[in-house]
């Protein structure tokens, strides 16, 4: 037994497992994904300063056509050749004759061309077709009434007849897009300003393919209420662009902080080995 005792004691003591060597992070993991989000930044930057370029360029353009002289509205036999890049916002005057009882509504949306009924409250663009002395159809919009006064009744001076020399803008009609409402026909109500739509509807016939966005004559009674179109499109861009400047810039410091701090760790585990 003494034997035995003794050879239990001469055993040698078992030695702990040595601590597992801690993982290190790679310094370098997170730098494809934020240099790709940096590029993107970057990109987006870029591309608001040239949404800026194209923004004055569209208002220098858009500015001299409202503020330039009027001219004879072209004749049908040249509606086809017209070009929205190049003709939308011109200034014409003509005489033509409305047909009221075709009259339609569109519902008034805000606008950055007619600040002088943005804050009117609820209301509607009047659309009327007005023949020309050839025969031919326009659709004039003749401008803007309050909710409540949708009823021609309740503004039977307003009802013009005969001959009248209207002065206006051109128009294009708005894009159709898959989010845009549909039109309400059976209620005289549009959500679209669609000179061919608003003709179909109604069996007008042919029309021309843009509207008239009606300056001049104010009719009795003041409504609708017509008024010259005024360039005030926002021009934001800048601030976005810096935005999006701003915030590479942020990713930039917090990569590099993030760097030297991995850095100075790793330089601490080396000096405790």
């Amino acid at each position: 037994m003494s034997a035995h005792l003794k050879l239990v004691s001469s055993a040698p003591p078992v030695q702990p497992a040595p601590p597992a060597p801690r993982r290190r992070r790679s310094k370098f993991g997170i730098l494809p994904p934020a240099f790709f989000v940096f590029v993107v930044l970057i990109g987006l930057g870029v591309w608001q300063i040239e949404r800026k370029a194209w923004k004055e360029g569209l208002i220098a353009a858009v500015t001299a056509r409202v503020d330039s002289p009027p001219q004879p509205l072209p004749p049908a036999s040249a509606w086809q050749s017209l070009d929205q890049s190049n003709d939308e916002y011109r200034r014409f005057s003509f005489s033509a004759q409305f047909d009221h009882k075709d009259e339609a509504l569109v519902f008034a949306a805000a606008t950055g061309f007619r600040p002088d009924v943005d804050n009117a409250g609820p209301g509607y663009w009047v659309f009327t077709p007005a023949r020309l002395a050839d025969g031919s159809t326009v659709m004039i919009n003749r401008g803007f009434v309050p909710d409540g006064k949708q009823d021609p009744k309740s503004r039977p001076d307003g009802q013009v007849s005969g001959s009248v020399e209207i002065m206006g803008a051109m128009r294009w009609p708005d894009p159709r897009r898959w989010f845009t409402p549909g039109d309400d026909p059976a209620h005289n109500l549009w959500l679209s300003r669609d000179p061919a739509a608003i003709a179909a509807a109604k069996d007008i016939g042919p029309v021309a393919p843009f509207y008239v966005e009606q300056e001049t004559p104010a009719p009795p009674g003041g409504l609708p209420q017509p008024g010259k179109l005024v360039v005030s499109l926002p021009d934001n861009h800048l601030q976005y662009a810096l935005t999006w400047f701003g915030l590479a810039a942020v990713l930039a410091g917090v990569v590099v902080s993030w760097l030297l701090t991995s850095a100075a760790e790793g330089a601490d585990e080396a000096s405790d080995l």
